[in-house]
């Protein structure tokens, strides 16, 4: 009987572990998408102003701010604001009477961060991973490798 039980429960592990795997890499290929169209719409905002909306700290603590203030940018722009139209249904609305300004979220539920300093040459978006906290060695970047 002992034998029988834990099989089961070496099995309900196995399951749960995989569910979890599972979730985890759907919810990073939303935010792929995620990312894919908010360079979209970066590039968009750059072709009708001739640079990346700017940002002059690079503070995680500060990450809510940084997305507001890139949000509410790229909304400013008609073909960005196209392209943000786009975007997967877990980015959620802030609680800002303007509705052109959000807390865009990953799919974890955490606030996107936006980061571009004057010696980038493309904005890094930034999500905090499953974790759910900056810094640590599950973030994700927008940037390739």
């Amino acid at each position: 009987m002992l034998v029988v039980v834990a099989i089961v429960a070496v099995v309900a592990g196995m399951v749960v572990m995989l569910t979890l795997r599972m979730s985890n890499q759907a919810k990073e290929r939303d935010l792929a998408s995620a990312f894919a169209l908010f360079r979209s719409a970066l590039q968009e905002y750059r072709e009708e102003t001739g640079e990346f909306p700017p940002q002059p700290e690079l503070d995680y603590a500060n990450a809510a701010v940084h997305m507001r203030e890139l949000y509410g940018r790229l909304m400013a722009e008609p073909a960005s604001r196209q392209v943000l139209a786009h975007l997967p249904s877990f980015p959620r609305q802030g609680d800002q009477p303007d509705p052109h300004v959000a807390e865009v979220r990953d799919p974890w539920g955490t606030v996107l961060d936006y980061r571009y300093g004057p010696d980038d040459d493309l904005p890094e978006l930034l999500s905090a991973g499953p974790d759910k906290e900056f810094g640590t060695e599950d973030d994700i970047s927008s940037r390739p490798g």
